[in-house]
């Protein structure tokens, strides 16, 4: 690291203390040719990858976007919004886990999907309906069955 105020390049690292969120270094530093000290900063830089859309084009992917396909279909539901920017956070680490530069924009609302299922269930329903186009009621009563028939078998596990 460079000295901020005569340019040299050894400096020393005298004291290093992590924050208390825990994402943050923060390094006390001594230049050894004119004796200043400084503070530094380290934070990990992460790079969500490129939103491939349906139509092949690409854009930034957005936190806040994400976000918003969980408020529209939760709006007047029982759902607080820490559980939401739960389910935001659980969907950016499985992204980042993953490692690749590219997601495509279905791989996204799938994973709408999955944590809406878990977090309510009026609202997975209607996220549901405009993201896989119903087209009549059979449609609303097919994702209703699906719901039923998992919750069944969820019941009777935790029975046995």
């Amino acid at each position: 690291m460079k000295c901020p105020f005569c340019g040299a390049d050894d400096t020393q690292v005298i004291d290093s203390r992590v924050n208390d969120e825990g994402d943050t270094i923060r390094r006390r530093r001594r230049c050894a040719s004119c004796e200043k000290r400084f503070t530094t900063y380290e934070t990990a830089e992460l790079h969500m990858p490129q939103v491939v859309k349906q139509n092949g084009t690409r854009e930034e992917f957005s936190r806040d976007k994400l976000r918003l396909s969980f408020t529209r279909p939760l709006h007047k539901r029982p759902v607080s919004m820490e559980l939401v920017d739960r389910a935001v956070d659980n969907i950016m680490q499985k992204i980042l886990g993953r490692g690749e530069r590219e997601i495509q924009s279905r791989e996204l609302g799938e994973a709408v999907m999955l944590e809406l299922r878990r977090l309510d269930k009026v609202a997975y329903i209607r996220f549901a309906s405009i993201y896989r186009s119903f087209q009549d009621v059979d449609d609303f009563h097919d994702v209703i069955r699906d719901l039923d028939t998992t919750a069944r078998r969820n019941t009777d596990k935790t029975e046995k």
